[in-house]
């Protein structure tokens, strides 16, 4: 049968997947398939809720999602988690530095408003 088309694809007659990666007619995909398809290419959900009330606009919310892998968002021009100060390495530390120092504005603000002189105790 391979020699009546030509030899082509035989793995598609072997229930195998097709050159494409979709797998041939009548064999079911796995989640883990369907997985690997969504992240490697992309998927894109978007939607739009809006509330009128007497034809006046009260609310719209715009929803997008873009599901895919770090590679193939990379491929589109999205790596904003690379420059998410929140994500870097040290983003526990810096919270904690900001803590400390808004303590110390309010400290320093606390002793102003007393009419307190500021003193640099360090």
């Amino acid at each position: 049968m391979a020699e009546i088309l030509g030899g082509s694809d035989t793995g598609a007659l072997a229930g195998g997947p097709t050159p494409g990666g979709l797998p041939a007619q009548g064999e079911a995909a796995n989640l883990g398939d369907i997985l690997l398809r969504i992240l490697d290419q992309g998927i894109v959900i978007a939607g739009d809720i809006q509330i009128n009330l007497l034809d006046i606009e009260l609310l719209t919310i715009k929803l997008r999602l873009l599901i895919a892998s770090v590679d193939t968002a990379r491929e589109m021009g999205i790596n904003w988690w690379e420059s998410d100060p929140t994500l870097k390495a040290g983003a526990l530390e810096a919270s904690d530095d900001r803590q400390a120092l808004a303590e110390r504005v309010a400290q320093l603000e606390r002793r102003l408003e007393a009419g307190e002189g500021i003193e640099d105790d360090g």
